[in-house]
């Protein structure tokens, strides 16, 4: 009788530890993380921001985290079908590179921890009328705004004699629209008339910057994907129709721009990947965490450009290379 007594514990307790085993180690943390990563495009800046979140969980995780990393080549239903597939994997969280991206992923869950990069504005892009700082959501992440007002203010050094400005970018694009509004404000105040040129894709794109050059002295083009994956097509309608054009990041102004208040992709990126492994390993709600911007701002110009067109660059401004 005792023998059996003498089994019989020793059979539940081989049973214990059998589940302690399988449900992750009765209470120890995770150790092997899986992240899905939603990049809504590829070109040069999210390309550097993708680069730098992997890095930063790689830095503090190594072998620790896995990635599935997947590109949407430009397309809102792409982006979908991602995210709903991190989701019936089960990934740990999603890092949506782009607001077309986030957004994708907002729709599809609401427990999912997400982390956004390349986003201008996260009240505009999730539609929060009441902004804190914070989403109050499962969303947290990093911002690519560069003060608009300063921008505007780089128009009217580097081109005072422009008394009209065009604004283009993607009509699909509301972080866009976001920053084509608030530009206009900022040339209103000082004294330059702005027009909005807008695309639907780049199907469109190259009749759009024909009007836009034929209407204006110069053209402003916001952080706008569509329009940094197409660089080619506004600079060879705008540069033989000695246009020049202003551009919310150094990608875009590197394919058809004279310059640009430039932050660094990459630094941002990396700070949304410091940002989830807060999530992930030391228990941080996305809700309750700021969203983060950029800690340094460049003045940035191409050189050959402003020479072909004969503009004088102060020397407060450093030639991209």
């Amino acid at each position: 009788m005792k023998l059996k007594k003498i089994i019989s514990v020793i059979t539940a307790l081989s049973i214990t530890a059998a589940l302690c085993v399988s449900l992750s180690g009765c209470g120890e943390k995770k150790t092997k993380y899986k992240v899905g990563i939603c990049q809504l495009v590829q070109h040069e800046a999210l390309d550097a921001a993708t680069k730098g979140f992997k890095e930063a969980l790689k830095e503090k995780l190594g072998d620790d985290v896995e990635f599935d990393e997947q590109n949407a080549a430009g397309e809102p239903n792409n982006c979908t079908t991602i995210v709903n597939q991190f989701v019936s994997g089960k990934v740990d969280l999603i890092f949506a590179n782009a607001t077309g991206a986030l957004q994708a992923a907002v729709s599809a869950t609401d427990s999912i921890p997400i982390v956004g990069t390349s986003i201008t504005d996260y009240a505009t892009a999730l539609e929060i009328s009441d902004w804190t700082g914070k989403t109050g959501i499962n969303v947290t992440g990093t911002s690519d705004l560069a003060p608009l007002e300063d921008q505007a203010k780089m128009i009217k050094e580097l081109l005072p004699n422009a008394k009209a400005v065009g604004i283009l970018y993607c009509s699909g694009e509301a972080n866009s629209k976001y920053q084509a509004t608030e530009v206009a404000k900022h040339l209103k105040e000082l004294g330059i008339e702005s027009k909005e040129f807008t695309s639907a894709d780049s199907n469109d794109l190259a009749q759009v910057v024909t009007s836009a050059c034929a209407a204006v002295d110069a053209i402003y083009i916001p952080t706008d994907n569509t329009m940094a994956s197409n660089t080619e097509i506004v600079n060879n309608i705008a540069e033989p129709a000695k246009i020049p054009i202003i551009a919310g990041e150094q990608g875009i102004c590197k394919g058809c721009g004279i310059a640009t208040l430039s932050i660094d992709y990459y630094s941002i990126g990396k700070k949304a990947g410091e940002m989830a492994y807060d999530i992930l390993v030391n228990g941080k709600d996305p809700a309750d965490m700021e969203i983060g911007f950029a800690s340094s701002l460049t003045k940035k110009y191409m050189e050959s450009r402003c020479q072909k067109l004969g503009i004088t660059v102060p020397s407060d401004y450093e030639a991209i290379q």
